[in-house]
């Protein structure tokens, strides 16, 4: 173990700090990061612009993007109170599912993001009451109290492992989230990331991860999930962080699979039940020739598989199943047999619908006319590859769902009983 030179590849293990030494060094990090950040009046009045509701568990999205997570804990909180089929069957249609959504037990207050377009997406799709903001991270002053706070966290400080993650200035974003659940204190929070932060410094990153997070005051576990174990026509792999406040009447539990090849399941959902209809009408699709570096793999798969995991570059986007397989040539070498013509990269539409955005979600392209066309779907396919599959999100959100449900029923009777009192004097 190289402990004298840091760099990708070397790593050593955190000291063997107690939770009290890591809280310690943790609130002193935000401490510093907080002191840096210049108030104004916007986040001043900030409190006073987002909209709670009493009866509802209210959340904050943190690198919120165009919303896949959001939508999918909005489902699932649609759901626990509608019923399952019917929240499913209503957001078929974008009508239907607006008439409905405002019964969800969950209710998104505060969104936080940086890309434009993206936001502009968000805008499109969800309530006016969301209160959106278009600022850097780090330099939000204040955020509001919340029932959850969920997000997935960049990380491009993870590569290497220690002496502790949150003395590294790169992980800045990853300090801002812990900083907003120390400020908000929601009862749980929900943080998604890729399936390397496993692995990263021989697994020393997660473990400090986990640690820092329990220092803010939360029971914390993580798990890899495959999406295409929850409906997701997508073979794509992400670890979710879930923290539950220490004290609260609540365990979390990971969703088990619904759909593969066991007795009770119902099947993988293919390709071609996702997109098959789109055959003749795909839609706008990124155009282009094909580099050595996307050719250096096989980036088709058959009708009866489930799409590669899809990237946030329209570049490179999975190819789409039509036209014969690819064929390897040699290490890293892969051909296009017949010739590009007959390859075509998947559509905006067609990588919406295997990240389970329904039909009627709005994309924006920025509106830029004057940039190509590419350009413009650019935009896009960042957003949608950047977001957390809507049918993952909403499996990760059915339990806290259930739970949140319970909870506010215990508000309600809270609030009876507290008028009763008041009614007896």
């Amino acid at each position: 173990m190289k402990l004298n030179e840091r760099g990708r590849g070397k790593f050593k293990p955190a000291p063997d700090y107690s939770i009290d030494d890591v809280k310690n060094i943790l609130l002193e990090k935000i401490a510093e990061e907080t002191s840096q950040i210049i108030e104004n009046d916007e986040d001043t009045d900030l409190i006073e612009k987002v909209e709670y509701h009493k009866n509802k568990f209210n959340l904050i999205s943190l690198f919120s993007g165009c919303g896949g997570l959001d939508l999918g804990f909005e489902l699932a909180g649609l759901a626990a109170v509608i019923g399952e089929k019917e929240a499913l069957e209503a957001f078929k249609d974008k009508d239907t599912f607006n008439k409905l959504r405002h019964q969800s037990i969950f209710q998104t207050i505060y969104t936080n993001d940086m890309f434009k377009e993206a936001n502009e997406s968000y805008k499109l799709n969800f309530p006016d009451s969301v209160f959106q903001h278009q600022k850097d991270i780090r330099k939000v002053k204040y955020f509001p109290k919340s029932d959850i706070v969920i997000g997935g966290f960049p990380c491009p400080g993870f590569s290497e492992a220690g002496p502790r993650l949150i003395d590294d200035e790169r992980n800045f974003l990853y300090i801002q989230f812990i900083r907003c659940i120390i400020q908000s204190q929601p009862q749980i929070f929900v943080a998604e990331n890729v399936k390397g932060m496993m692995t990263l410094g021989k697994g020393e990153v997660i473990k400090q991860i986990v640690e820092d997070f329990a220092s803010a005051g939360y029971n914390v576990q993580f798990k890899l999930l495959n999406s295409r174990d929850y409906g997701v026509p997508q073979l794509r792999e992400r670890v979710f962080i879930v923290g539950v406040k220490k004290g609260a009447d609540f365990t979390y539990e990971y969703p088990n699979p619904t759909h593969g090849e066991q007795k009770n399941q119902e099947p993988y959902v293919t390709l071609k039940d996702a997109i098959g209809d789109l055959r003749e009408d795909p839609g706008p699709f990124f155009t282009g020739a094909y580099s050595s570096i996307y050719l250096s793999r096989n980036r088709k798969k058959t009708w009866e598989e489930q799409s590669f995991t899809i990237q946030a570059s329209g570049r490179q986007a999975p190819l789409h199943p039509d036209g014969p397989p690819m064929e390897k040539e040699g290490t890293d070498k892969w051909i296009l047999p017949g010739g590009e013509e007959k390859h075509r990269r998947l559509s905006v539409k067609e990588i919406a619908r295997i990240q389970t955005f329904p039909d009627w979600f709005q994309f924006s392209d920025g509106g830029n006319q004057k940039v190509s066309i590419n350009n413009r779907l650019d935009k896009q396919y960042k957003q949608i590859g950047n977001a957390v599959p809507v049918f993952m999100a909403k499996a990760v959100a059915t339990s806290i769902a259930e739970w949140a449900m319970s909870q506010v029923e215990n508000r309600k009777d809270k609030n009876k009983e507290e008028i009763h009192q008041i009614s007896l004097f």
